[in-house]
Formats: C-alpha cells, sequence, structure tokens
C-alpha cells in the first residue's frame, strides 16, 4: 500500500519541484539547464518504455497486443495534440492560435499530456499487484521516479513564464505544480478498474509506452537539439537511458 501511494504521488512531486524554480531564479530557466533536463529526461522516458513497458507487456501477452497497444498510445498523443496546443519550453515558438492566453495554453498542454503518464505508473502498478509477468513494485516504482524526473521541466515551463508575466511567486508555483495533478489521478484510477484491465495489462502496457515515445520524439527531443548545447542534450540523453535501465534491472 505504500509502495502504491509512493509511486502515484512521485511523479506529481516532480512536476512541483520544477514549478518550485520559481523561487530561486530570477527569469527563465537557464538554457544549458534546460538542455541537460531535456536530453535527460528523454532517455529516461525511452528507458523506462523498454524496460518497465514494452518487455513485461510481451512477457504477458506476446507481441501482437504489445505492437496495437504502441501504435495506439502514438495516435492518442498524436489526436490530442490536434485539440490541444502543443508543449513547448520557456521561450519555444507559440501553439496554434486561440483566445487563451499562451502561459494557460501551455499549462493545459502540459496537464492532458500528463494524465497518460499517470495512467502508464497506474498500469505498472496494477500489472505488479496482478502478479502477472515481468511486473513488481519496485519495477512501478522505477518507471514512475523516470516519470518524475521529466516532468520537473515541465513544471518550470508553466511557473516561469508565469512568474515573468507578473504574478506571484506563490501562484507561479502553484499552477505549475498543479498541473501535475491529474497524474495520481490517473493512476488511481486504473488501479481502482485492475480487475477489468487485467485482461487487457499487455496492450496498456504498450499504449502507456507509445504515449510517453510520443511526447519524447514529438516534444522533448526536437526542444533539446534545437540551438546551442544540443550536444549536452544528448550527454544528459546516454545518461539518462542508461541510468534509468539499471534502475529497471536492479529494482525490477
Amino acid at each position: 500500500m505504500n509502495h502504491t501511494l509512493l509511486a502515484l504521488l512521485i511523479p506529481f512531486l516532480g512536476t512541483a519541484l520544477g514549478a518550485g524554480f520559481v523561487f530561486f531564479m530570477k527569469k527563465d530557466m537557464p538554457e544549458l539547464l534546460q538542455k541537460i533536463l531535456l536530453g535527460f529526461a528523454s532517455g529516461v522516458m525511452v528507458a523506462a518504455s523498454v524496460w518497465s513497458l514494452l518487455i513485461p507487456g510481451m512477457d504477458m501477452g506476446g507481441v501482437v497486443p504489445v505492437t496495437i497497444g504502441l501504435l495506439g498510445g502514438f495516435a492518442f498523443l498524436l489526436l490530442i495534440d490536434h485539440i490541444t496546443p502543443h508543449l513547448h519550453p520557456v521561450g519555444g515558438p507559440e501553439g496554434p492560435k486561440s483566445k487563451l492566453s499562451k502561459t494557460t495554453m501551455l499549462a493545459l498542454a502540459v496537464t492532458i499530456h500528463n494524465f497518460p503518464e499517470g495512467m502508464a505508473v497506474g498500469v505498472a502498478i496494477a500489472g505488479a499487484l496482478s502478479g502477472g509477468a515481468g511486473m513488481t513494485a519496485a519495477g512501478a516504482l522505477a518507471l514512475s521516479l523516470g516519470i518524475a524526473i521529466q516532468n520537473v521541466p515541465e513544471g518550470a515551463i508553466i511557473s516561469m513564464p508565469l512568474r515573468a508575466a507578473g504574478n506571484s511567486r506563490w501562484k507561479s508555483f502553484w499552477v505549475g505544480a498543479l498541473s501535475g495533478i491529474v497524474e495520481p489521478i490517473g493512476g488511481a484510477l486504473v488501479i481502482l478498474l485492475a480487475s477489468a484491465v487485467t485482461p487487457m495489462m499487455p496492450f496498456l502496457l504498450a499504449f502507456a509506452a507509445g504515449a510517453m515515445l510520443y511526447v519524447v520524439v514529438e516534444e522533448l527531443v526536437p526542444e533539446a537539439s534545437q540551438g546551442e548545447h544540443s550536444n549536452i542534450a544528448t550527454v544528459g540523453f546516454a545518461i539518462g537511458f542508461a541510468l534509468m535501465m539499471v534502475l529497471d534491472v536492479v529494482m525490477g
């Protein structure tokens, strides 16, 4: 029970940590730090998708449901990106025209993207609780940690522009932090429906992997590769991938 609650809350805490940057940074997040975090988060998410989601899914149900789930996850996030603004770090290109402010659009985009990530943690926990092949509580915790690391820059790219627009530090922090509250909610919903989703676990694990890989390919890697310090982002990716791979193998 304690491990379950911890795994659900860790991604939200990562978002809150990123939003907390507003308390000790006067302006935007330094570009070098942004590149390091984006590269590191990308490596973590790719490794987590492979070792915490795709491989256990294949162990449970074989390659067909995993392939369908993976493509379904990509399609789902593609649909979301068609109906919501794209996620861009501080100073990045603006999303589509809207009556909403740019910061409001950004907060909406991050919040919607966070929901399937929370579901991914819930699916991993549900798989561990059901005793499914290849899934353990430690593996779910490792996945949760990986998502939390990826959430740090997301919290910052909401709180920092809010502060720059003249809002108080506390208001900027809470708006940024609360964009991640949908993650434990999404995870908890999956766990509550565990008995119903257990037969679909291979598909759901792969679906979660596809959703996370889409975020990496569409949002994180392009931003990490633009401008200066792209080589630092590449180093960050390598370190993040290696660290998450070790965590999954050792803890899983």
